[in-house]
């Protein structure tokens, strides 16, 4: 990395920022964040781990052309210490994340037809089966319930588990592994025994579906390395994060649901246009803040200019996705929780080639989550004060780690 980068225009290069991990107790907006968009489209910042700085890109436009130009890549970054915000760091051959392409799209189709609309319609029914039976428990016993801990969490794991062929007496332990590895608590080395365990597993898993023609995420990769169009390594690499996303969901439904819970004018509006809920996730899903901090940098492979900013070869970028949702040159009043704002292009799911694989699974839960919470739980509410609610610490994604309620 240069030592100093200068701007097209002979100005000295923005402040390095330092950007701490915050521990916010409810979905506010990272009070960081807010200041880095208000000082400018680039700036520089310092995260907790790793070394040195990063550019860090705020706006809508930007985030957007960044994420799709060729010249920014991803796979450098796993050669270097790039400041970061967790503490581990150790990606794999095969990790959709870290691949350009065209190695992206090799391993891409390795599982796309496990993520399509088409399977995702497909297993709709079972979905809503599993969660049925969830929903069903809660009833039985009677209010109150915590619904992370009945709902939200075990239906996502549920789902993944079944479309990435987990046997049912393997799901508790592989959602352990992944709550760990997600977890920016326990340090290093409780992240890597969790990183042995499930990648122990995944590898013997794929191995026993070589030649495999099911349609599940781990038959198809023990297919494709069984073809030779996929590495027994990449994988593994591959199949370690779509395990892992599961999470997502549990914690974006979590932080939608608080604010239906906590806002009443929202839950009227849900409750009385279930037709248009559809639009209203898109608003929750623009304006829930998904995780902490940013998510993986990218190394730009030559000089690229920006907003009259020179980014030199070698420098990390980042974007801000949660941003890039605030700007209001693409959506008025960004702040305000709009439920039929039309148009409402968010980059929730991410950008470019990087869009999240399980986009399309991801919505169908979340929608799934909410219409039958809703309609099975009448006059649902908090059971504690609002300010009682806890929030997880520690960790990359944001969300209630408990939900108390009452119907």
């Amino acid at each position: 990395m240069t030592q100093e980068t200068t701007t097209l225009t002979g100005q000295s290069p923005p402040p390095v920022r330092d950007w701490p991990a915050l521990d916010l107790d409810g979905p506010e907006f990272d009070p960081v964040l807010a200041e880095l968009m208000r000082e400018g489209p680039l700036t520089r910042v310092r995260l907790p781990h790793g070394e040195g700085w990063a550019w860090l890109a705020t706006r809508y436009d930007d985030v957007k052309a960044i994420t799709n130009d060729p010249r920014f890549g991803r796979a450098e970054v796993t050669q270097r210490q790039i400041t970061r915000l967790a503490p581990h760091f150790k990606p794999r051959p095969g990790s959709l994340a870290f691949a350009d392409q065209p190695d992206h799209n090799r391993l891409r189709r390795a599982v796309a037809g496990a993520f399509t609309v088409g399977a995702t319609k497909r297993l709709r029914p079972r979905a809503q089966e599993i969660l049925d039976g969830l929903v069903d428990g809660i009833l039985a016993e009677g209010p109150p319930a915590d619904l992370v801990e009945r709902v939200l969490e075990p239906f996502p794991i549920a789902v993944v588990s079944e479309v990435m062929g987990v046997p049912a007496a393997d799901r508790e332990r592989v959602h352990s592994w992944t709550r760990q590895i997600i977890s920016t608590s326990g340090g290093a080395e409780a992240a890597e025994r969790a990183k042995r365990g499930l990648y122990g597993w995944i590898t013997e898993t794929v191995r026993a579906r070589a030649g495999s023609e099911g349609g599940d995420v781990y038959s198809m990769l023990g297919a494709a390395v069984g073809r030779g169009e996929v590495g027994e390594t990449e994988a593994v690499g591959l199949a370690g994060p779509l395990q892992i996303g599961g999470e997502a969901v549990t914690h974006n439904v979590g932080q939608m649901l608080y604010l239906l819970l906590t806002r009443r004018e929202l839950m009227a509006r849900m409750r009385e246009r279930p037709g248009a809920r559809g639009t209203a996730l898109d608003e929750l899903l623009r304006w829930i803040s998904h995780r902490t901090s940013v998510g993986l940098a990218r190394i730009a492979l030559e000089d690229v200019e920006v907003h009259g900013t020179r980014i030199a070869a070698g420098e990390p970028v980042y974007v801000s996705y949660l941003a890039a949702n605030r700007d209001p040159d693409v959506f008025p009043d960004p702040d305000r929780i709009d439920l039929d704002r039309d148009p409402n292009p968010h980059l929730a799911y991410g950008n470019g080639h990087h869009f999240c694989t399980g986009a399309v699974l991801a919505r169908m839960q979340t929608e799934l989550l909410v219409d039958t919470l809703l309609e099975r739980l009448p006059g649902l509410r908090l059971a504690v004060p609002a300010e009682q609610v806890a929030w997880r610490r520690k960790t990359m994604i944001r969300g209630p780690r408990t939900l108390p309620c009452t119907w």
